[in-house]
């Protein structure tokens, strides 16, 4: 008599494999079925490129979407580098019709996400993809309320700045940021030069005309649009070298424009006034015209203890003092180092109480 014993599931494990094989297929169909149909779509609609620039050159005449910040930005790059933002590209695209814009999750551990961001014109089937790193850090000025930190390191007021695991709602800020910036780039491409072209000359003549008809209006907006990004008025006067109310129409277009890439990440007030620094210096050197005098030790001992209350008060921090101090006069390196040392007492100073 045999000893072998009857399963009753002998046969299960066959099952579970063409159950897994059926769900593939099943996917695999539907996803090959929403392909086909998109392109299908798109052939039997084909986009008529006067209408796209018709309703896009509307788009940018609206003086609310042409004053968007992130329609239109300039970074302070050299004389300046200025571009259309996520915005524009936003409103182009949708005008475009039959583009496909992609976004998938192609790797994911504790520390990081990888996204494959993709645009595809369905007329002309061209595909442009890009893969965007999301890290899942963000930096604090205190550890976590445990104590624990993956690194520590210090920023330019010497203070320490902990680097920690970012919550949900911080990983979805930085991915959603990230990803914008992805779309923008790569959206341009798909977009014909010729329309960006126009549609940049259309933004900056409708800003011009609402910076012309209420200049005063306008620089009041300017003022608190950088103050609501710790930019004030004191330091636009400076990066301006006049007072804010002789701002002509063209200045506050620019300003408008670099408070656009400055919300938007592209830059910072701090290398807004270093670009402007080197500038001078570049532009004093090409004509032959006197170089920054430098910080002499009564100068400096002169205007000492204003600067030392500027960041006792946190009004400016070492590096935004110093470049905005090297728009006039040259500071040597151990000034540099005094001023810096300023910021290390005024925390020592606000530790102990």
């Amino acid at each position: 008599m045999s000893n072998e014993v009857a399963n009753p599931n002998a046969f299960a494990p066959a099952l579970i494999p063409q159950g897994i094989e059926s769900a593939s297929s099943a996917v695999a169909a539907q996803a090959k079925a929403m392909v086909e149909s998109r392109y299908i779509m798109a052939m039997r609609n084909p986009r008529n490129w006067d209408q796209v620039r018709s309703d896009l050159i509307k788009e940018c005449r609206r003086p609310s979407f042409a004053d968007n910040k992130s329609t239109y930005y300039i970074k302070p790059i050299g004389e300046g580098v200025e571009g259309l933002g996520i915005r524009f590209v936003e409103v182009a695209l949708r005008c475009m019709k039959n583009v496909l814009v992609e976004t998938t999750m192609i790797f994911e551990d504790e520390m990081k996400e990888v996204h494959r961001v993709s645009v595809t014109d369905l007329e002309a089937n061209i595909t442009y993809p890009l893969d965007v790193r999301v890290s899942k850090t963000v930096e604090r000025s205190k550890p976590n309320a445990d104590g624990s930190f993956l690194s520590v390191r210090k920023n330019s007021r010497n203070y320490n700045v902990y680097t920690l695991i970012g919550t949900d709602d911080d990983i979805l800020n930085k991915r959603g940021a990230l990803i914008s910036k992805a779309i923008r780039t790569i959206g341009l491409r798909i977009i014909p030069g010729d329309l960006c072209d126009e549609a940049e000359q259309i933004i900056k003549a409708v800003r011009l005309d609402s910076a012309a008809k209420d200049p005063d209006a306008e620089r009041r907006n300017i003022v608190d649009a950088f103050a609501e990004i710790g930019v004030n008025a004191t330091d636009l006067t400076n990066y301006l070298g006049h007072a804010i109310a002789q701002c002509s129409p063209a200045q506050i277009v620019k300003m408008r424009g670099i408070y656009g890439a400055i919300r938007d990440g592209e830059s910072t007030w701090q290398s807004v006034m270093q670009n402007k620094a080197e500038q001078a210096g570049a532009a004093s050197g090409s004509t032959g015209e006197k170089q920054l005098p430098a910080c002499t030790t009564e100068s400096f001992d002169k205007n000492k203890a204003g600067w030392m209350k500027v960041i006792k008060d946190g009004k400016k921090t070492v590096n935004d003092l110093i470049t905005t101090i090297q728009t006039k006069e040259l500071l040597s390196d151990e000034q540099r180092m005094e001023i810096a040392s300023w910021a290390t007492a005024a925390a020592n100073e606000g530790a102990a109480q």
